[in-house]
């Protein structure tokens, strides 16, 4: 199996040069002032569209160019890398539109990539577009990991420019979304409780040490979690806590606690790069290996976001450096991805 996949990677690599070259090319594809030369073959073989465009009559087919209306230059460009390569970009600025240009041309791995990407990369000011973009391409992850981030924080998102213009552009979208946030739960639980539920998350957010204990002593339950099943030890390593961390941990919070994406509160942790809370939940015999929905080990996420103080951490306690994820990537592949060198010369 091993070698069947160095061969498939050496084909790619051998491909993405072809690209690059240019040499041999029989299409031009035009996506506004970008012109890029590509091989008739490689698009019908990667692409169910391409296949139907050049198998047919049709102008592209005879013309031998493809003019692209609604896809960036720079979008199409990776788009075509990825053709070449199998190998998708990490760029999540660039992750919704590519996502829209994957589905549209049937690159199915590639949008499950940038789906992942715009879901790891959730906050308050990209929410609305990330569930506009899930509803109108058909993402399920993507819309209900959207939909339970906007419904904890529904204040904020619909004051946000994102929110302005995604009612402006796809006004139909953001009736359904709407539908969605406030429909209610499918099961009544008990107010009260609930209520000391909630408080403690937003307590484990803030760091609030004082607050945390008083709702555990009133009977709050440690293991609550929100619409996105983070627990106030997540949100609390999240945002490095240490003392909100470590009065959790023993009040008995889970400390390999899993979230709907599956990430424990160290995953986020090394995603914010917070050693010194990396190193807690390590010394509380948090798995420094679990993987989330994505196959992302913690030392995945701290490659990722370039920290190399969290990384080191989990290095010292048997993080596997030769971790692979659902697309096939180590921590030293997304390193090396966004150029991280320091987390290059620690990971090699």
């Amino acid at each position: 199996m091993e070698s069947v996949k160095k061969v498939k990677e050496t084909l790619a690599v051998d491909l993405g040069a072809l690209l690059d070259a240019g040499d041999g090319a029989m299409v031009t594809v035009v996506a506004g002032e970008t012109r890029l030369a590509a091989h008739r073959a490689v698009l019908v073989a990667r692409s169910p569209v391409f296949q139907a465009m050049f198998h047919h009559d049709t102008l592209e087919a005879s013309s031998g160019q493809v003019a692209v209306t609604d896809v960036e230059g720079p979008v199409m460009r990776q788009l075509l890398a990825y053709m070449y390569t199998l190998q998708a970009p990490q760029l999540s600025g660039m992750a919704p539109q590519l996502l829209a240009a994957a589905d549209k041309y049937g690159l199915s791995d590639l949008k499950d990539v940038c789906e992942q990407q715009m879901a790891e990369q959730l906050d308050v000011e990209n929410a609305a577009t990330a569930a506009v973009l899930a509803l109108r391409h058909s993402c399920p992850t993507l819309r209900q990991v959207a939909v339970a981030f906007i419904k904890a924080h529904k204040y904020q998102v619909v004051m946000t420019q994102d929110w302005a213009d995604a009612t402006v552009s796809h006004p139909l979208s953001v009736v359904e979304l709407t539908r969605l946030i406030v429909e209610p739960p499918a099961e009544t639980r008990s107010l009260p409780g609930l209520q000391r539920d909630r408080n403690l998350i937003q307590a484990g957010e803030e760091g609030a040490v004082e607050k945390l204990e008083a709702l555990l002593a009133a009977g709050a339950d440690v293991s609550a979690g929100d619409e996105q099943r983070l627990t106030a030890l997540h949100c609390a390593a999240r945002e490095g806590h240490v003392r909100a961390v470590n009065c959790l941990l023993e009040h008995g919070a889970e400390v390999d606690a899993r979230s709907n994406l599956e990430n424990t509160p160290l995953h986020l942790a090394a995603w914010k790069g917070h050693a010194a809370v990396v190193r807690l939940l390590l010394a509380s015999s948090a798995d420094p290996n679990a993987t989330n929905r994505f196959g992302k080990t913690p030392l995945h996420r701290a490659a990722l976001d370039g920290h190399a103080g969290a990384a080191a951490v989990l290095l010292e306690s048997g993080a596997n450096r030769r971790a692979i994820d659902n697309t096939g990537d180590t921590p030293l592949d997304l390193a090396r991805q966004n150029y991280q060198l320091e987390l290059i010369d620690m990971l090699t």
